[in-house]
């Protein structure tokens, strides 16, 4: 991999989201030699994709070069590749560009979407992931909607107008908000040969509420303003099957529906080599001690969403947000260096922040501790709290102001179809 030899001992860290670029920048000009491995440049700020996906931003905006992060650093490497297998043995990974040796290994390779085992779903609906899914999504809404122009009957307009987000989660709920204001403030300008009132979004969620984690007053507050929006929701039920044209569900419900975008899950996404013990099946993340050190494995260790670590107060693992990641990351660089320097490591205590979403324009839900707001001070709050977090100063500029102009022209500016997505070779 053309990494040079070093004195220092060389840290591997597979994953460049919000854990590993944590760990990597907390580690710059550390007497440590680290190599950070991803199968992307770039990392990727999740929280903003399903405003990729709905047309309010462009991909560049909520991406950022990871050689970037690390140009002023002179023991960190990066190397574009995918890892496909770790050797306990020999301390090496194999990845899709050769062997690389390790003293330390991090797995910080976060989740994957989880299908629940329906292959047929998997086949034909749209995760949201990555950039290139919510491109995906994007061109597939769009392209949708020059379809329902030219349809030659009333069923086919409307399949093409029936959009269905599986999942009442934050991602889901962020995302009906997104694609209703679409249709609320787009279509009618745009479309002029459709009639908005067609256009027809549908969440399901199969517990009882949307927003499961948060509180009954986030989930009510979350479902009194997707329904001013005009957003179908039916709760407790779940997706039994989808062809590509018509969703089934648990009850009566059915739909002829174009587009279907699986919210519904994640699940962890490890790698091969380690024996399925250290691995908490039901979620397919590494079990961690309070160091994040893998069971019987000293020198590997796993950070973020991978991460299941049991504590007396998340007896069930930390949520898969990017709270625990990052605090995981700033820590751990601590504690490497301190398990190097053969001193005692500090145990990790996750600093809950609060939860929040946004359905829309001047509507959000914030929980913060005993603290339930919901309206235009949340969306404010979630706003800014977002814009902060995100990474470079050029992406905090261009979102800020994308978010202004669409504010203020209730516009969504990056509806382009680029990349139009063809869903037989999806």
């Amino acid at each position: 991999m053309n990494i040079p030899k070093s004195n220092f001992p060389r840290i591997v860290v597979v994953g460049g989201g919000f854990a590993g670029i944590n760990l990597v920048k907390s580690l710059k000009n550390k007497p440590v030699q680290v190599v950070l491995i991803d199968k992307r440049n770039y990392h990727t700020f999740q929280p903003l994709l399903y405003q990729v996906s709905s047309s309010g931003l462009e991909p560049d905006s909520i991406a950022y070069p990871l050689r970037k992060i690390i140009k002023s650093a002179n023991n960190i490497f990066f190397r574009l590749a995918e890892v496909k297998a770790i050797n306990t043995q020999s301390n090496c990974i194999q990845t899709s560009i050769g062997e690389l040796s390790y003293d330390y290994l991090v797995l910080a390779t976060g989740t994957k979407t989880n299908f629940f085992g329906n292959q047929e779903v998997e086949a034909n609906s749209m995760p949201m992931k990555t950039v290139p899914q919510a491109l995906n999504i994007r061109s597939l809404i769009l392209q949708n909607l020059e379809k329902a122009t030219i349809a030659k009957t009333v069923e086919e307009r409307q399949a093409f107008l029936n959009f269905v987000i599986v999942g009442g989660g934050p991602t889901g709920v962020e995302l009906a908000g997104a694609i209703a204001e679409l249709k609320n403030n787009i279509v009618p300008k745009d479309y002029q040969d459709l009639n908005a009132n067609d256009m027809h979004i549908h969440l399901l969620e199969g517990s009882k509420q949307l927003l499961p984690p948060m509180s009954s007053h986030a989930s009510k507050k979350a479902a009194d303003f997707l329904k001013d929006l005009g957003v179908h929701i039916h709760c407790n039920t779940f997706v039994k099957n989808y062809d590509g044209k018509k969703v089934e569900t648990n009850t009566a419900l059915e739909l002829e529906s174009e587009t279907l975008i699986w919210a519904a899950g994640v699940t962890g996404n490890p790698v091969k080599g380690l024996p399925s013990e250290v691995l908490f099946e039901k979620l397919n993340r590494y079990r961690v001690n309070l160091y994040n050190q893998i069971e019987d494995f000293p020198n590997i260790f796993a950070l973020g969403d991978i991460a299941y670590m049991e504590t007396e107060a998340y007896p069930k693992g930390h949520p898969q947000v990017a709270q625990p990641a990052i605090q995981q990351g700033q820590l751990f660089a601590k504690n490497i260096l301190k398990l190097i320097a053969n001193k005692p490591m500090k145990e990790f205590k996750y600093n809950d922040k609060g939860s929040m979403a946004t359905i829309g324009r001047n509507k959000a839900v914030v929980d913060l501790g005993s603290l339930k707001f919901s309206g235009f001070f949340a969306w404010f709050v979630w706003m800014f709290i977002h814009l902060m977090a995100l990474v470079g100063f050029r992406n905090r500029v261009v979102v800020f102001f994308n978010w202004t102009y669409n504010y203020i022209n209730f516009d969504k500016a990056a509806r382009l179809i680029i990349r139009p997505f063809n869903k037989l070779n999806h």
